[in-house]
């Protein structure tokens, strides 16, 4: 008979395990009885932080240890350590904290700058709004999720299929691109003084990972070594051994049939072996769950446990109350691995606290210096428009349709993003105080001299339009306007309420639980119940929508039509119906909220289908009309459900742009008036009609709070776009290999051979440029950096920046090699007529293969070398915008790196 697998409790466990840890308990008593926790060593700032590392440890019991190691640390009173929690998010500026922030573009988004330079700067500001943000909370005596110092960013996994639904966190499909970008992020976080980090980066998820969403808890990535040493690991390289990041976190999914975060090749051999990592690890969050759970690698918890551990995993993290790590006292007692084993990853733990400065006077670190008036200063609100600014890329432009004069009489602005404020903050993101629509953006650059219509048209992928109106002055409960709120202890509205209110409407967002829902109720483990009633002012069909995180339910007359009660996570659910004017109607809602954050949100919107008629009647006498449609971060993230024909479990299963935006397109594009699609997406959106039929089109991403603004300015000319594509925009997946297949045979544009949409790379310009006098020596030695230069001069009559591209091509290569590769790039901002010369230096590793045992090594041959505003197409090297270089390698055979 198979044994049950038994889970013990961190606090069964010290009970019935203390015989365990009886030497280290009685050690770490002896230690706190030799003197009070203020006169201890590892207090003291002056001592070299390993010394007060191995002080703090070795005070620390067995349970204690253990208790450190999960991402909710718990205080130890004792010594006066406060509670800590790793988990934190700032993925384009600070993240799920209940006080505003600056919000830069998507990280897709800002990779399409190409610009390190105001990447850096963009982690430079948000690293001093979380240090200001960190600092107000510890004034509160408040240490909770989201408030620490220890930042789950960047993602620089490797956009290989646009289907994923999480690329849009990445920096692009580009190994050399996304390593270069977040190296500057880490820089602009981690800070330069010499003792202390001002924040920790985390360079996630390690290492090969990019989906399916579905099945990330079970799913077994199968790839070469020479894929694994070719496009997922070099980004990877550069965080850890060059940009020295802090942290790394390990992926949910299997490599080579063991858990990534347990896995003997990626943690132990390359990691720590190889890369002499010496930050810390934590687990993607349930990610050693599924060790046991999922991927059934090991056969109960503490196995689980003691694997991750010996693996490198220092932290787990876990979103509900099943930590695995609680198991590894259990562990320690049936030898699975030891108490020494174990203070490795705790003093890894500490060695970040203290070298965050948690331990010191707040005069000893600059950085907890850093005042709240940073946050949303006016140089933080400008970066966030250059970023904006920058990140747009002009994908077509047919006889100069953009940009558009000021001077129109009537302008139509239409689609699902035109005044869709929540699209363009992406996710993982944080909240500001001003955030501008494109219709914003239009309105406040033409004024009042120019009629600006707007009609949504369509939704993402329906004909049917959901207009939002004001619901909350028809909801009246005991003669208030509003909603009856009762207040419950515990998620299941169990007993007397502890507190009732009246609630004028319901649009809550807190990011932290020692925050009160109301007066005396932590908004932890709580629950709530909203009734009103509604009366309807005209017969029509509504929709109810609710927003929420946790649970929620809609009771409408006393009858259940919406029930997301059991959902853990942000979700939206609409309920439409039809309504009779006059007619009262009883509702209800019901919430609960286990912990992490308070989201619940309750708006109404009229149901409308679309008209075909009325919309050609209103842009008839229309002098431009601007369509921003596009996808929205609901129909692509992390593991979402969204019920649209293309979508599923948060990844796309069409790249296509939804049919019902292309059918109204048609329609503009019939009145004979330039239309002006403007895209917001976090992936690349197969539109061929639109590339073939439409004069202008232009791809804003998921822009940040700046979204609007910057996209004004492209389509009326005070800013010259030059935001270049991270990523291959292809015609349809149909070009694509099968998702789930992790080969990068056709995949990107170092090995896709067919013709895409728009390629990586890409973007176009108000003015023109000029590339000549490329210099390269023709022949170099192996081993030997090699020097390129070249002229770029703007011969247009508007300033502009040029995104100078440098690829470098095998020729004639032996075994597997890319087409050719980014190995360079500057964004350089030229005045009209303004000639400047660009150099850079491509080092051995840049210009090595990698051999049949995937060992980097340079051989001697002919090297192309390229140098233009783009890739080296045919047609960009025909029309000399690319220009060419060959370069002979000679001598013997240079090893980059061993594997």
């Amino acid at each position: 008979m198979k044994k049950p697998i038994i889970i013990l409790s961190l606090a069964a466990l010290v009970g019935g395990l203390l015989n365990v840890s009886q030497k280290s308990s009685a050690n770490a008593t002896q230690k706190v009885a030799s003197s009070k926790p203020e006169d201890m060593p590892f207090r003291n700032p002056d001592l070299p932080i390993d010394q007060r590392v191995d002080d703090l440890v070795g005070r620390l019991t067995l349970p204690e240890k253990v208790s450190q190691m999960l991402n909710g640390s718990p205080a130890v009173d004792r010594l006066g350590i406060p509670a800590y929690n790793w988990w934190n998010e700032a993925l384009h500026g600070v993240a799920r904290t209940s006080m505003k922030t600056t919000v830069f573009p998507q990280a897709i988004g800002m990779a399409a700058t190409f610009d390190k330079d105001a990447m850096l700067q963009m982690a430079t500001i948000t690293s001093d709004e979380a240090r200001a943000v960190h600092q107000e909370y510890v004034r509160r005596g408040e240490r909770g999720i989201y408030q620490g110092l220890t930042f789950w960013t960047p993602n620089i996994n490797i956009f290989r299929d646009p289907r994923w639904g999480r690329g849009q966190e990445t920096y692009g499909e580009d190994p050399y691109l996304t390593g270069q970008l977040g190296s500057a992020l880490v820089k602009g976080f981690q800070g330069d003084d010499p003792k202390y980090l001002k924040i920790t980066a985390c360079a996630k998820h390690f290492a090969v990972h990019s989906g399916p969403e579905p099945s990330r808890h079970e799913f077994n990535a199968k790839i070469s070594d020479y894929d694994l040493w070719d496009t997922y690991l070099p980004a990877f390289r550069d965080l850890i051994v060059d940009a020295k990041v802090a942290g790394v976190m390990c992926a949910y999914n299997a490599y080579a049939s063991q858990p990534c975060c347990g896995s003997d090749k990626l943690m132990n051999e390359i990691l720590y072996d190889k890369w002499k990592f010496n930050g810390y690890v934590t687990s993607d969050c349930d990610g050693i769950n599924d060790f046991w759970q999922h991927h059934k690698t090991d056969p109960d918890a503490a196995t689980a446990a003691a694997n991750a551990v010996l693996h490198g995993t220092d932290i787990e993290c876990a979103t509900g109350k099943l930590f695995t790590y609680n198991s590894l006292l259990e562990s320690v007692q049936r030898g699975l691995i030891t108490e020494k084993q174990l203070d490795v990853s705790v003093k890894r733990l500490y060695k970040i606290r203290f070298q965050l400065g948690m331990f010191d006077p707040v005069e000893r670190v600059k950085y907890a210096q850093i005042p709240m008036s940073v946050v949303e200063s006016k140089p933080h609100q400008a970066h966030a428009l250059k970023m904006a600014h920058e990140s747009l890329v002009l994908l077509k432009n047919d006889k100069n349709t953009l940009p558009l004069r000021k001077d129109l009489k009537k302008i139509v602005v239409l689609g699902p993003n035109a005044d869709n404020d929540a699209v363009q903050l992406g996710n993982y993101n944080g909240f500001p105080t001003n955030n501008v629509t494109p219709l914003e953006g239009i309105k406040a650059k033409l004024g009042t001299g120019t009629e600006v219509k707007y009609m949504q048209g369509v939704d993402y992928a329906s004909n049917t339009v959901y207009e939002a109106f004001d619901i909350n002055k028809n909801l009246v409960s005991d003669g208030q306007q509003g909603f009856k709120a009762e207040y419950f202890t515990g998620t299941n509205l169990e007993g007397k309420p502890v507190a009732t209110a009246i609630e004028n409407g319901l649009d809550r967002y807190l990011a932290n639980t020692k925050v009160e829902i109301v007066k005396g109720l932590p908004a932890e483990n709580i629950s709530a119940r909203y009734t009103t009633t509604f009366t309807p002012e005209k017969s029509e069909e509504l929709a109810f929508q609710i927003t929420g995180d946790d649970g929620y339910r809609l009771f409408v007359d006393n009858k259940l039509v919406i029930d997301n009660w059991k959902s853990r996570g942000v979700s939206t659910t609409q309920h439409i119906m039809k309504v009779e004017a006059g007619k009262r109607m009883e509702l209800k809602i019901e919430y609960c909220q286990t912990d992490r954050r308070t989201i619940l949100k309750f708006t109404g919107a009229h149901v409308v289908p679309m008209n075909a008629a009325a919309i050609l009647s209103e842009v008839k006498d229309a002098d431009a009309i601007v369509f921003v449609g596009g996808i929205s971060p609901r129909l692509e993230g992390e593991e979402m459900k969204v019920d649209v024909e293309g979508f599923s479990g948060g990844d796309r299963t069409s790249i296509a742009l939804p049919k019902v935006q292309t059918e109204l397109m048609k329609v503009l594009h019939s009145s004979g008036k330039p239309v002006v699609f403007v895209m917001m997406t976090g992936s690349a959106i197969g539109c061929p009609w639109e590339a073939a039929n439409l004069p202008a089109i232009v791809n804003t991403w998921y822009g940040g709070q700046s979204a609007g603004t910057a996209l004004a300015d492209v389509l009326f000319g005070d800013y010259n776009p030059a935001g270049r594509l991270p990523v291959t925009f292809y015609k349809s997946e149909s070009q694509l290999p099968p998702f789930d297949n992790y080969d990068m045979a056709g995949r990107t544009y170092r090995y896709f051979k067919d013709t895409p949409l728009f390629p990586f790379g890409h973007g176009l310009s108000y003015t023109t440029f000029k590339y000549s006098n490329l210099k390269v020596l023709p022949s170099v030695q192996t081993g030997k950096p090699v020097a390129v230069s070249v002229e770029v001069q703007n011969t247009g009559k508007r300033p502009g920046d040029e995104v100078v591209q440098l690829y470098v091509k095998h020729v004639g290569a032996k075994g597997r090699v890319a087409i050719h590769a980014l190995e360079g790039f500057e964004r350089l901002p030229l005045k009209a007529g303004e000639k400047k010369t660009v150099r850079f230096t491509l080092t051995p590793r840049q210009l090595a293969m990698l051999d049949a045992k995937a060992q980097r090594i340079q051989q001697a041959g002919k090297v192309q070398v390229f140098v233009g505003g783009s890739q080296p197409l045919s047609t960009e090297l025909t029309a000399g915008r690319v220009l060419k270089a060959d370069v002979a390698l000679t001598g013997s055979a240079f090893v980059v790196d061993k594997n």
